[in-house]
């Protein structure tokens, strides 16, 4: 990994609640996001943040969630995740996370992440 996967990296992307990340066991009332789609969402954004500062050979896998969900998102409504690194040990980087649509806080939490060295993963 490179010197710079460090506390402070941070970034956003806006995602377009789809009817798959909707609540399916609630039926005609399900049409918002679920809290699995949302916390893929985080670990999704999470993971591009992480992308450019890995090396050839590594990549990342998600350890830890602690998320709140606080207030729904209807399909069709843009949710942006945003994450900022807050610690760094070693192999281990945490993430603060917030998910918003408009000026509403969908949910908001922590995201832990590995990097891993991919040869380890393959069947020997």
């Amino acid at each position: 990994m490179k010197d710079s996967l460090q506390a402070g990296l941070s970034t956003e992307q806006t995602y377009t609640v789809s009817p798959e990340m909707g609540v399916k066991h609630l039926g005609d009332a399900g049409g918002v996001l679920s809290t699995p789609s949302m916390i893929g969402l985080i670990e999704q954004t999470c993971l591009q943040a992480m992308m450019p500062h890995l090396d050839g050979g590594e990549q990342s896998v998600g350890t830890m969630v602690h998320i709140w969900h606080r207030a729904p998102a209807k399909t069709g409504e843009e949710v942006t995740i945003r994450c900022k690194m807050i610690e760094r040990d070693r192999r281990k980087c945490v993430f603060e996370v917030e998910v918003d649509a408009g000026d509403v806080r969908v949910g908001d939490g922590t995201h832990e992440r590995f990097v891993v060295d991919l040869s380890k993963f393959k069947q020997t």
